[in-house]
């Protein structure tokens, strides 16, 4: 189950009651009582343009401070120790060196930590977001190998790091469990996530199978993978009084806050978090346990700390993706649609931590089937707590799904473009709602025509040019839509002379997707008025509402919020307008924005300033909050990002080396709000599913429970020798269920890509590789 089924399951509550109260959704409208949004009929022209990042000057200028970059008086700076043990106890520390070397300021263990809660964890409260439910510092005990155990603080982060280099630490080791084969031998559990089962039943889909006209089962596996984001995790804390200041590095930056708050039994005025620049997250920028041990370590030495963890500090502190086995069965009839449909398979996590990697979910409403069967099961090893990494579930998924496709294609000798779009459902496979919008046949259709895929070897392995073996695969993408409830908009008009200026606060983060940018769009849209006109303030935990950048859910939960801001904005100033106003007398339904004021919907003639409205009023500034509406949509219909994906590649028939020659991604993700952000959203995306397939691994020492390869130099991730021109096209087909009619653009890019390469690779050399990465040794 993936973050987007763990905010639909909080939203549910929220939305029940109100579904109580309202009528159902009209087909064409996403906000409740059949109202369209005004976007999906009539454009100022901002929506849909390309619009470069309004806070990229300030990053190439390096005016845009990052976590690392904040300074507070008196700062020190901080050093982790790590346990090199998979489980046991702390027996002895000698920490005399450590304290004795130039400029420490603090060693701080278990023995002298000041007493903390432990944080909830994730999934446990609306706004806990910890890891895994494991006391930090508080006690003796070893949970996994790399556990942060001790912090020294010191004057310079060179003194800190080499004191902490000198502190020794004796073990007490217990029996633990770091292999796979050990874990399954302990037992396995059936996968649940927030309380849902990772299992779902349709027919008889082991019957169908042993009828089938034709099928394949095979199975797949997929390694481990770490998180690698440019910037490493970093905060920088001060205690004022009895309130917390925390410059930080996170996506979740209001629940973050709380959280930590909840640690230190602080009520959640009392504690700011700020994080306007992310450097990268993909899931990882959340809680962790480095911003406790700095808080509690500032709090223990009366002095800011700035905490920065180094890349390998990165792999021993910050979870990752986990590994998966996963078996897909595909029965289909003569004319190859399927009949029955199995994707099963097991996920490792810790003792302590909730998150299996749920890979089943791009696979619920993939194909159309009568028969289905779907489960995730889980073993438990002890090791760093996993997490959500880009596409949780449906990135390792989708390789298995999307490679046994190919595989029954070749099978059938039918063309693999065709044998998916012959699956394509028309009804949700297993909840059975309809789709709000799936446009996935003309993504296929474009996406095959630009690529030349009518040109590809139908034979595999029958196309070279000299040594290179060249072939060309596909695949496809499914990620789900979400809006997250809670979210919040502030806007503020200001009158500025004859003009006025907006500024919009919203609590989101922003980790170099254009957040800051779409959220402005959307507003002067919205607003009428000039983008040079509108201010957007984000990643402040003081701003109202909850946002989180993660499950490709923030801009629609933006954007909902800042509709239904707009909306009270335009019902208050009817008020301010008063009776000599040309608006006088009209409700908030009879006018919309245009051009810096309002405007009579169907007479343009009635019409008057922002300006004016407030001039009239004698205010200088008119501010509301709103939340968006509760997220209803998704009890109506089955919503979903699409791609066609189309890869061709280029193996070296000698040494095995491949190159992706060239990528092409169609995508069908309702409207795309700015081109050019979502253009390089998408190609990040597909490099990153390139490293997954062909070289990210995360090396685990089975006999001690170690990340072997804790480093940029060991754990391998493409750079630019390995990426190819990538082209991109989308869609562009409003979905009319959504705020802006937009669907998330966040993760569907890597989704499916894996696939994609390995059956480029199939067709290049007749080699079928079903684990993860495809490395040469694999191919020799």
């Amino acid at each position: 189950m993936s973050i987007v089924d763990t905010v639909k399951q909080a939203a549910q509550g929220v939305a029940q009651s109100a579904m109580q109260k309202l009528v159902p959704l009209a087909p064409d409208s996403w906000i409740p009582g059949g109202v369209p949004d005004p976007l999906i009929a009539r454009k100022h022209g901002l929506i849909g343009s390309p619009v470069s990042r309004l806070d990229g000057a300030l990053k190439v200028q390096g005016e845009a401070r990052f976590a690392a970059e904040y300074r507070f008086d008196d700062m020190v700076y901080a050093a982790l120790a790590f346990a090199t043990i998979a489980r046991g106890r702390i027996t002895a520390i000698d920490s005399a060196a450590a304290e004795a070397a130039p400029g420490v300021v603090l060693v701080m263990t278990h023995r002298n930590a000041p007493r903390m809660n432990k944080p909830g964890v994730f999934g446990s409260s609306p706004t806990a977001v910890g890891p895994a439910d494991l006391p930090i510092l508080q006690d003796d005990r070893i949970h996994w190998n790399g556990q942060p155990i001790a912090c020294v603080l010191a004057e310079t982060q060179e003194q800190a790091d080499h004191a902490a280099s000198l502190l020794r630490f004796t073990f007490a080791e217990e029996p633990s469990t770091t292999s796979l084969e050990q874990a399954k031998a302990n037992g396995i559990e059936k996968g649940v996530f927030m309380g849902r089962p990772l299992a779902d039943t349709i027919g008889d889909a082991d019957a169908a199978l042993a009828t089938a006209a034709h099928r394949v089962d095979q199975r797949y596996h997929t390694p481990r993978h770490n998180h690698n984001p440019i910037e490493p995790h970093a905060a920088t804390l001060a205690w004022q009084g009895d309130e917390l200041i925390i410059h930080d590095a996170s996506q979740m930056v209001t629940a973050q806050a709380q959280t930590i708050g909840e640690v230190f039994d602080l009520k959640p005025a009392q504690v700011r978090l700020t994080s306007p620049y992310v450097g990268g997250g993909f899931g990882s920028k959340g809680l962790w346990d480095h911003q406790i041990i700095g808080a509690a370590a500032a709090k223990l030495a009366g002095r800011p700390v700035r905490i920065t963890l180094s890349r390998e500090g990165v792999y021993r502190t910050v979870g990752g993706r986990t590994l998966t086995e996963q078996r897909v069965a595909i029965g289909a009839d003569a004319d190859g649609r399927f009949q029955a449909l199995i994707h099963t398979g097991l996920s490792v996590m810790t003792p302590h931590n909730n998150m299996p990697e749920p890979f089943i979910l791009g696979t619920r409403a993939g194909y159309a089937a009568p028969n289905i069967t779907l489960g995730v099961e889980v073993t438990r090893m002890n090791m760093l707590a996993n997490t959500f990494m880009r596409a949780p579930g449906e990135a390792v998924g989708t390789f298995a799904l999307e490679c046994a496709i190919d595989e029954l294609a070749v099978d059938m000798g039918i063309d693999p473009v065709e044998l998916r779009l012959r699956n394509e459902p028309d009804k949700d496979p297993t909840s059975g709602l309809p789709f709000s919008s799936r446009h996935i046949v003309e993504a296929w259709r474009q996406g095959a025509e630009k690529f030349g895929w009518a040109d590809r070897p139908t034979t595999a392995g029958t196309r070279r040019d000299g040594e290179w073996q060249i072939g060309v695969g596909c695949a496809t993408g499914t990620y789900p839509y979400y809006r997250m409830p809670g979210a919040q908009a502030r806007i503020t008009l200001v009158r500025d002379g004859d003009a006025v200026r907006a500024q919009v606060d919203v609590a989101a983060a922003e980790m170099g997707m254009g957040t800051s940018t779409t959220t402005a769009l959307v507003a002067a849209e919205r607003l009428g008025l000039p983008l040079d006109r509108v201010a957007v303030d984000y990643g402040d935990s003081l701003i109202p509402g909850a946002i989180m950048a993660g499950g490709s859910q923030q801009t629609a939960a933006i954007g909902a919020a800042v509709i239904a801001a707009h909306n009270a904005l335009v019902a208050e100033l009817l008020k301010l307008a008063g009776n000599d106003s040309p608006l006088a007398g009209l409700s908030p339904d009879e006018v919309g924005s245009e051009e810096g004021g309002l405007t009579k919907l169907d007479d343009p003639a009635r019409r008057e300033s922002y300006a004016s409205i407030l001039a009239r009023a004698q205010r200088d500034q008119v501010q509301v909050t709103q939340a968006g509406s509760p997220p209803l949509e998704l009890m109506h219909w089955s919503m979903h990002s699409h791609s066609a994906l189309f890869c061709e590649v280029r193996v070296n028939a000698v040494t095995g080396e491949t190159r992706v020659s060239r990528f092409l991604g169609s995508f069908d993700c309702g409207r795309i709000l700015n081109p050019k952000t979502a253009r390089s959203q998408f190609r990040g995306g597909i490099i990153m599913g390139l490293g997954m397939a062909l070289m990210e691994e995360t090396q685990f020492d089975e006999r001690n429970g170690r990340i072997m390869n804790p480093s940029l130099a060991e754990y391998h991730v493409p750079v630019h020798l390995d990426v190819p021109d990538i082209d991109v096209i989308w869609t562009d087909i409003a979905d009319p269920h959504t705020p802006m009619g937009a669907h998330g653009i966040g993760e569907i890019g890597i989704t499916g890509v894996a696939a994609a390469v390995a059956n480029a690779i199939y067709n290049a050399t007749g080699k079928r590789i079903r684990d993860l990465p495809i490395t040469l040794d694999k191919l020799l």
